[in-house]
């Protein structure tokens, strides 16, 4: 029973994305382990980029840095 939790910054991930991102990683563990489709879990989980951090800093800061150029 495999288990896949995805991380990503709550910025926009559409339904539609999210529904091809549990497709293809269920069928991706098909394909490579040959695990059972109706035995995959995969959990989506949109983290608030203040509570995400690269090097020394959130990704909020760093989102607007780079919009200042």
């Amino acid at each position: 029973m495999p288990y896949v939790n995805i991380k990503v910054t709550d910025e926009g991930v559409t339904a539609e994305q999210k529904r091809q991102l549990v497709k293809g990683t269920t069928q991706l563990l098909a394909d490579v382990l040959n695990k059972e489709p109706h035995t995959t879990f995969v959990l989506i989980e949109e983290v608030n980029t203040d509570n995400w951090g690269i090097g020394y800093q959130v990704v909020t800061k760093l989102r607007q840095s780079a919009k200042q150029g």
